[in-house]
């Protein structure tokens, strides 16, 4: 399971071979869906098809929708192989968040980004250094952000794509130190 990043840093072709690998293996657990219960069918989905998903999502954090739609085909798909339903059958939404307890595509990104930036506070002092709160810098004690636990954002002077490759979203100014433990997220 590799990245691929075009040239133009658009992940666009990322998602695509993603989205055509779970497909691919999508359609061969359809053939053999009615030999299999719900548990060993939802258990098959998670090794081939959310596990291809989840795991170089971290690189999808703050994408143009199109791309994570594509993902987020997939998981639909996935759903109705798990459940048995068919493409125009109501109620996927419900399948998806209430029954199987699944995350739409841009919120398993915002989770696992969020569930690296807890992590950075208690991992080896190179990472823990980039994962500063705003209230531990001097010059910014004042500010509303350091009474609510947020981290500091970098700055970067870079013209062209520098902005845009290392920005940083709201997910990781959550207070993360207000929460005692993972279980909360």
């Amino acid at each position: 399971m590799d990245s691929i990043i075009s040239a133009d840093l658009s992940l666009e072709k990322h998602a695509t071979n993603i989205s055509a690998t779970c497909f691919y293996h999508l359609r061969r657990l359809r053939h053999n869906r009615r030999t299999l219960s719900k548990e060993s069918a939802a258990t098959l989905v998670h090794v081939f098809v959310t596990s291809r998903i989840d795991y170089w999502n971290v690189v999808f954090v703050e994408v143009p929708k199109t791309v994570t739609n594509k993902l987020q085909r997939v998981l639909n798909t996935a759903a109705r192989v798990v459940s048995g339903s068919r493409k125009f059958d109501r109620g996927l939404t419900q399948l998806i968040h209430i029954e199987l307890h699944w995350l739409d595509v841009p919120e398993r990104v915002k989770y696992k980004l969020g569930m690296i930036t807890r992590r950075c506070q208690t991992a080896p002092q190179y990472l823990a250094a980039h994962c500063v709160p705003v209230s531990a810098t001097a010059s910014r004690q004042h500010l509303r952000s350091a009474a609510s636990h947020q981290l500091v954002v970098p700055s970067y002077r870079l013209s062209s794509y520098g902005r845009r490759a290392f920005s940083v979203p709201e997910i990781c100014v959550i207070p993360f130190t207000q929460t005692p433990s993972l279980h909360v997220y």
